[in-house]
């Protein structure tokens, strides 16, 4: 089967329809970032074979006590109940066990084959106080639907920790009980450049680049891009002309639930260090201690596709640092939060210092989130590890290297540098001497195992132009490259 309205996710559709033709229960957790399109995979996958849906509803922390809250997330669930052929002489629910309990009901008048059941926002139907909303679902599992062997459960959410810590890593009723976990990712560009080319966009791939470097690969905001504007034009209405642009920055981090603030003092924090900071600098900066709550906040911004961890060598030492990745956010961030607005907005900052600065940073993250496609352009056998290293050289030097393949199987530790530029790259006699001297310091370094060999990679968005100084890039790709 075809499914035309569907963007890439060639791997989560074969899971989904590996799980619905088997012959058994499935029960299916899905998460991811906010927006990312968790609802429209499962939405468009399932289509008319879903026999029931419902949908947790967000209500703000503190503004209905829980048993206010339980009972409108219980008449949501009974309206889905109805729509779903439930007799409506049936009493609404006073409790997730009778809620559960009705949805039996309703399945069991169902005479076919296989009976999807889809909870969209989980964590928001649980509520805040979740327990017996999850020992319901659990018990509505474990007693009824797995040994039914035609049901497949399908619960999904966007508060990346409450799924990790209430469903997927659950030691309760839930525990062992998924048949199947799917994070879904953001598109690639290659994905990106699919949903341009269906939606009759017809930009070069410099101005993909560009658009994925503000919006990165979530289908939201592609979906509220025009192809009657320029991508110029595009980034100027939604950051610069959309009052509520404030609110959706809120809105992504609102799906982490109980912590909200935390999670957005640590991304604002990571903002102002592009190239990302340790435990020990976040904890200063945000005034929570290092350990165990620090750390579940870090471990489930990286979980939502947030964040990234990377380690660090040099000094004598290697650090784990964490970098905000999340396109979006890094660029609200830079240009609009705190800032006063401009006249004429993006068109202003569009092609100065502060455009090439900002695109020079994130075209480097924009690599490392390719960097799969990378190391096929190179045609590394294998990839043992990568990392961003500095050191000094033997005259004591200070040099920074911000991303290092090492390959064993080649035998080789291949050093990149990404350049952004709008035309060919051209290598000045001042950067020549910066690059060899990175080299120089990398080979006399510990890092460096001195059997293997050394090749400098430059990523040059628009490729590289034929100067004097090319001659010192033993490979040199371009974001062609990272398209394929």
């Amino acid at each position: 089967m075809s499914y035309t309205n569907i963007i890439g996710r060639t791997d989560e559709i074969a899971t989904l329809k590996r799980l619905y033709n088997s012959g058994k229960s499935e029960f299916v957790a899905i998460y991811g970032r906010r927006r990312v399109g968790k609802s429209f995979l499962v939405s468009e996958v399932f289509a008319k074979k879903m026999h029931f849906k419902v949908v947790g509803t967000y209500i703000k922390d503190g503004d209905k006590d829980y048993e206010t809250y339980r009972k409108i997330q219980l008449a949501h669930f009974y309206d889905s109940l109805l729509l779903s052929g439930l007799n409506n002489k049936e009493a609404k629910p006073t409790c997730w066990r009778e809620a559960f309990l009705l949805l039996r009901k309703v399945l069991q008048t169902k005479r076919v084959r296989r009976k999807v059941v889809f909870i969209d926002e989980l964590p928001w139907l649980a509520g805040p106080q979740s327990s017996e909303m999850i020992s319901e679902l659990g018990y509505f599992w474990n007693s009824w639907a797995d040994s039914e062997r035609n049901i497949v459960l399908v619960v999904c959410g966007s508060a990346t920790s409450w799924m990790l810590d209430n469903v997927i890593h659950d030691y309760g009723g839930l525990h062992g009980r998924l048949t199947s976990i799917i994070k879904l990712m953001p598109f690639t560009l290659s994905e990106c450049e699919k949903y341009y080319q269906k939606n009759h966009f017809r930009l070069s791939r410099y101005e993909m680049c560009v658009s994925y470097m503000a919006f990165g690969g979530i289908p939201y905001y592609l979906d509220k891009l025009r192809n009657d504007q320029t991508i110029t034009a595009n980034i100027d209405r939604i950051f610069f002309s959309d009052e509520m642009i404030n609110q959706e920055f809120m809105d992504v981090y609102t799906g982490l639930y109980s912590s909200k603030e935390r999670y957005v003092d640590i991304v604002k924090a990571l903002g102002r260090k592009f190239y990302g900071m340790t435990q020990s600098e976040i904890s200063k900066a945000i005034g929570i201690k290092t350990g165990g709550t620090l750390s579940n906040l870090l471990d489930n911004l990286r979980e939502s596709g947030i964040t990234r961890e990377y380690p660090r060598y040099g000094k004598g030492r290697v650090e784990t640092v964490y970098q905000l990745k999340d396109f979006f956010t890094l660029f609200y961030l830079r240009f609009v939060n705190g800032n006063q607005q401009k006249p004429g907005g993006w068109n202003t900052i569009h092609g100065t210092a502060s455009f090439y600065s900002w695109a020079g940073d994130t075209f480097e993250l924009l690599c490392i989130e390719h960097l799969p496609k990378i190391i096929d352009s190179l045609r590394i056998p294998s990839v043992d590890r990568h990392y961003c290293w500095s050191g000094k050289t033997p005259d004591g030097k200070g040099a920074q290297v911000d991303l290092i393949l090492e390959s064993k199987a080649a035998r080789t530790d291949y050093l990149c540098e990404m350049k952004f530029s709008a035309g060919k790259y051209l290598i000045s006699a001042n950067e020549a001497d910066n690059m060899l001297h990175k080299i120089d310091a990398f080979a006399n370094s510990n890092m460096h195992n001195k059997s293997r060999s050394i090749q400098l990679v430059i990523v040059a968005a628009m490729g590289l132009a034929q100067g004097y100084h090319a001659s010192i890039a033993n490979n040199v790709i371009s974001i062609d490259d990272l398209f394929r």
